[in-house]
């Protein structure tokens, strides 16, 4: 039986697995609030008397944050997790603790069709790169490496989502000078991410000479304020709602086209997170991939790269529980 766990700032998923490495099933799962835990190792003991899942093999946990050596604070949450910790609460030595985009990165191998759309085919080339990103409580980015001779790859875990956020245009300027206020340096997850799409809204709210609607002050209010502004603004009921989701798919694309330029990702671009499957009609029929493919000179090398959505938002427990249990994965 093995453990596997997506632990991350909004919620922490823990389920248990049974199976051949390239077979597992899920057997047991729950989903916690995280913040409702005062630290990890509360929610895994309430999971564990709530599963009795008797005899463990494996654990392997996805974390929301930096892993260095065995141990993260989790970026958005006031946790710390130490796979030595880990190993005595569970009296377990095969134990994993990694980085929960390279988790989402060694979910890919095994992902079916049903589980990505894609938005663009491209020309994949089995022998690249994948670069996987995602917006969700924040930004998350991984790389996936083939190693030659097929069947097994090196995961290269990354912080991207905290590098200097790339305004190209007067209006990405202007958002930059909005959000100084608030940030005293300005970085990608504090567009991309739930936060982000918020912070957007406040903008372009600003500039807009209405006042927001009552209905939507109380959806706002009482509701999820991403989910809010994003259904909003694809069903164009408030303009700065949709102002924001189209700059927020506008900076989405041209941040997973960076990712593809600086990781030569001639085998596809993965979007993770829970962002992504929310607004993927905005995704198809939006700005996305104007902004992903406008890169000058690399225009048409860009179009020949896949993009594609993952739906499955199981996919960091699948990533955690094939990395702890099979011996495809290398971490760079």
């Amino acid at each position: 039986m093995i453990l596997a766990g997506d632990i991350g700032g909004t919620h922490c998923r823990l389920a248990l697995f049974q199976g051949k490495a390239e077979a597992l099933e899920i057997v047991h799962e729950t989903r916690y609030k995280s913040r409702e835990f005062a630290d990890f190792t509360a929610a895994l003991e309430r999971f564990l008397d709530e599963s009795k899942p008797g005899s463990l093999t494996h654990a392997g946990f996805g974390i929301a944050g930096p892993v260095k050596d065995g141990r993260c604070a989790v970026t958005n949450l006031p946790w710390v997790v130490d796979v030595r910790d880990l190993k005595k609460t569970l009296q377990l030595d095969k134990v994993a603790l990694i980085n929960d985009f390279a988790a989402q990165a060694a979910s890919v191998p095994y992902l079916a069709e049903s589980d990505v759309v894609a938005l663009q085919a491209g020309e994949p080339d089995p022998a690249g790169n994948v670069g996987i990103l995602g917006a969700g409580t924040g930004l998350g980015q991984a790389v996936l490496a083939p190693v030659e001779g097929g069947g097994r790859f090196v995961i290269v875990e990354s912080e991207g989502g905290h590098v200097d956020f790339p305004a190209q245009t007067p209006l990405e300027a202007e958002l930059v000078q909005f959000l100084k206020k608030q940030y005293h340096r300005v970085c990608i997850e504090h567009v991309l991410s739930g936060a982000g799409l918020e912070s957007l809204y406040a903008f372009f709210l600003a500039r807009h000479p209405k006042s927001p609607p009552g209905w939507l002050r109380a959806e706002l209010q009482h509701g999820d304020p991403p989910e809010v502004i994003s259904r909003v603004g694809m069903e164009q009921g408030f303009l700065p709602c949709e102002q924001a989701l189209d700059q927020f798919v506008t900076s989405y694309g041209a941040v997973a086209g960076n990712l593809a330029l600086q990781v030569v990702a001639r085998s596809g671009i993965f979007l993770g997170g829970g962002i992504a499957p929310r607004i993927l009609p905005w995704l198809q029929s939006g700005p996305f991939l104007a902004a992903f493919r406008n890169k000058e000179k690399f225009e048409s090398w860009m179009r020949a790269i896949p993009v594609k959505v993952i739906m499955n938002d199981r996919c960091a427990l699948w990533g955690a529980a094939h990395y702890i249990r099979g011996d495809r994965f290398l971490r760079g």
